[in-house]
């Protein structure tokens, strides 16, 4: 027991602790969470044949438009715990824990107990990790399984396992099951350090490369491949595929199109004419990643170089048909809906612009870059002694977080289309390389070993002018205090280490420990900013104004100055988050918004009413806005089914979301996310209708997403409009970005 206690380290408990924070404290405010998911996961709960296929709604009629795996994890959550948004959200809370953990024990057997507390406080302080883990958005859970699998990699390599190789590359595979090839961009890393790394004549050596790599390609295409072969009929349409398919998904809309940027596809009407939808053939527009509701509505005047241009001042809330925004601002009706050369969708949603400093531009740079500095000098320190003929396992573990780093920045440098919570991946490299990268550069200082000795005051030093850099654009926001007290503090702890270098002296060790937290100073701030401020869990971003902004994030393309975003957004007479005349306004006010993470700040309220566009997760704003349950909609409803299986069919999910969360009721989405997937056929509605499983069916609301106006048409032909007084409350408590929503009952 004695000899058990003293190997618990005290160190990385408050560690952990603090990951804990930062990951969960609040999610139990976060009503619907991200609503796209959180509805599927009401579906799931139904039948075996939605929890397999991830059923959107619940009549298994069309998929997610991601694999499974993460959806059933949070289902099982959700069957113990009950649905809830924090039930839905849990399993990240403790993936993101996990990931910590992971870090710390991947790297103290090398790089020895400090270089692990160090890469388990980085891992717990970068931004997007806190902002992404306290969402049920598919990204903490897919970087705890890639850690996972690493960590099955490197014990294999150092014990000569074979068993735990296949292991760490059926992970991988598991990880391509919950977000496709985004598992793969480590791929690279664990086939070199592999190759390095295990220890073993080369013919066993390659032969147990190709089984691993036969191990990944099973798992990775097993639901797929078993999917796609189930006839069509039989299944539900694959949400925001081509061609109902999901290597399709995968390989397509899920993989080259995230590079390009050109997400066309014919099931993509992210932004349909704001009367009433369109149909399939005029849907080869492109919708915005539905990942996360990435088919947000779009609002600004995309520039042509891929950057959004400034939002100018909302004359008007009510948009008129055709979809035509205020002061002329047009709605995306585009493949590079976002901006010109080929950018996609690269400026809309805040990425900044292509190029090798992308990651240092302001857009993007507070999201998971704050130690970049550190870790670009800890590499000169770890790999300035390699020699060919003593190659260390430092240097191989090294070389693979590097090998980790590289690919997947170089991506986000030149991606056409992501969301700023992508940048996830680069979390665990950057920590680990942060830990192990410092420690050597300590080491060298310590020892004064030549030129070497330099590169810690020096890291200290561009770490602190690059975290003021990314903090002050913000001082209207938080104050200049912040910015300017981690670069007064870091140019004094630079100095004391310079002129300590040649001199010893008792005190030397806690500068060098106090250099670091300085460097943690703008990290930590960020990271706490989704529980300060409030956060968006469709698009998740951390920052003062990164979460509460258009699209979970924008930053500054949304301005010159983010001290200015309230005062421009804030339309005409807005003085009241219940008028119904604001989208995504509710009787309830954003303010008391169930599903906020946070309490955005007094400050707040802009076009969208609340803390901003999303920011509250839910109502308060069309980033991640549903419906309330509408009390006289769900009793009207209720008294008037003679027996039908499913309560309404609805051409907009949003408004299906909080009847199956919230009541439990079976409801139909006719178009998958963004309305137009081609999931019903006219002929296909009418046997609904004729078979008594549905015959209420509501068109409109949030978004303009009509869905298939062939649908639409066919419902309005066919069906006898109830006036808005007999099952709403209020005349206009279904207004929304297209329109009031109207009611209709089909009987053939």
């Amino acid at each position: 027991m004695k000899h058990a206690k003293r190997r618990i380290d005290l160190v990385l408990l408050p560690i952990v602790i603090l990951a804990a924070i930062l990951n969960g404290y609040g999610i139990w405010n976060d009503q619907y969470a991200n609503s796209y998911y959180t509805t599927a996961v009401g579906s799931m709960l139904r039948n075996f044949h939605n929890f397999f296929y991830a059923s959107l709604d619940s009549a298994g009629s069309v998929t997610v438009d991601k694999p499974p795996v993460v959806f059933w994890i949070q289902t099982a959550f959700a069957y113990v715990f009950g649905l809830h948004g924090w039930s839905v959200i849990l399993p990240q809370v403790l993936a993101g824990i996990g990931s910590v953990l992971i870090i710390y024990f991947m790297v103290k057997p090398t790089f020895g107990l400090v270089a692990a507390r160090i890469a388990a406080l980085a891992m717990a302080t970068v931004p997007v990790v806190a902002a992404v883990s306290r969402t049920n958005n598919i990204d903490s859970m897919l970087v705890f399984t890639l850690l996972l699998g690493s960590w099955f990699l490197f014990k294999g390599t150092k014990q000569g396992s074979t068993w735990r190789v296949l292991v760490a590359f059926g992970l991988i595979g598991l990880a391509f099951n919950m977000k496709m090839l985004q598992a793969y961009m480590i791929l690279p890393a664990f086939y070199i350090f592999y190759l390095l790394a295990f220890q073993a004549k080369w013919k066993k050596k390659i032969l147990l490369l190709i089984g691993s790599t036969a191990v990944l390609a099973v798992v990775s295409l097993s639901w797929a491949v078993t999917v796609d072969s189930i006839p069509e009929s039989q299944r539900p349409y694959i949400g925001s595929s081509e061609t109902n398919s999901v290597l399709e998904l995968a390989f397509g809309y899920n993989g080259l199109s995230r590079l390009t940027g050109q997400q066309n596809r014919t099931a993509g009407a992210g932004m349909p004419n704001m009367a009433g939808g369109r149909s399939r053939d005029d849907a080869s527009t492109a919708a915005p990643d539905s990942d996360s509701s990435d088919n947000s509505v779009a609002t600004g005047n995309p520039s042509n170089d891929g950057s959004t241009g400034e939002m100018g001042r909302m004359n008007g809330m009510n948009f008129p048909q055709g979809g035509q925004m205020p002061n002329g601002a047009e709605m995306p009706n585009g493949r590079n809906f976002g901006g010109g050369n080929g950018g996609g969708m690269g400026g809309m949603f805040g990425t900044g612009e292509k190029g090798v400093l992308r990651l240092f531009q302001t857009e993007l740079s507070g999201q998971a870059s704050w130690l970049l500095p550190t870790v670009l000098l800890g590499c000169i320190a770890l790999f300035a002694g390699l020699r060919r003929r003593n190659i260390t396992m430092k240097h191989k573990e090294a070389a693979f977080w590097l090998i980790w780093l590289l690919p997947v920045a170089a991506f986000f440098s030149v991606a056409g289309f992501f969301h700023q919570y992508y940048l996830i991946m680069l979390a665990p490299p950057v920590a680990a390389l942060t830990g192990a990268g410092f420690v050597a550069m300590w080491q060298a200082y310590r020892e004064r070993n030549g030129w070497q000795a330099w590169l810690l005051p020096l890291a200290v030093l561009l770490t602190t002018i690059f975290g003021w850099y990314i903090m002050q654009v913000y001082d209207d926001t938080i104050g200049a205090g912040w910015s300017i007290s981690e670069l007064i503090a870091g140019i004094v702890i630079t100095l004391i280490l310079i002129v300590m270098l040649n001199r010893s002296h008792q005190w030397k060790q806690g500068i060098i420990v106090a250099g670091f937290m300085v460097m943690l100073i703008g990290p930590v701030y960020w990271a706490f900013t989704p529980i300060t401020y409030g956060g968006n869990s469709m698009i998740p971003a951390a920052g003062p104004t990164g979460s509460n902004g258009i699209f979970g994030g924008m930053g500054m393309a949304m301005g010159d100055r983010q001290g200015d975003r309230d005062s421009e957004m804030t339309p005409p007479n807005a003085t009241s988050d219940s008028d119904p005349s604001f989208p995504g306004a509710s009787n309830s006010g954003a303010a008391d918004d169930n599903s906020s993470t946070g309490t955005p700040p007094a400050s707040g309220g802009n076009m969208f009413g609340g803390g901003g566009m999303g920011a509250t997760g839910g109502r308060g704003g069309a980033g991640n806005r549903n419906e309330e349950v509408d009390t006289t909609t769900l009793n009207y409803l209720r008294e008037n089914n003679t027996g039908e299986t499913y309560l309404f069919a609805t051409t907009d999910y949003n408004q299906a979301a909080p009847y199956i969360i919230d009541e439990n009721e079976a409801v139909i989405t006719l178009g998958g996310f963004s309305g137009s997937d081609p999931v019903y056929t006219t002929d296909e509605l009418e046997e609904l209708v004729k078979s008594g499983q549905v015959k209420y069916f509501m068109v409109g609301g949030m978004g303009g997403r009509g869905g298939n106006s062939d649908l639409s048409s066919w419902i309005m032909e066919h069906g006898t409009e109830i006036p808005t007084s007999e099952w709403m409350t209020g005349t206009d408590s279904g207004a929304g970005f297209g329109g009031q929503s109207t009611l209709y009952e089909v009987k053939l």
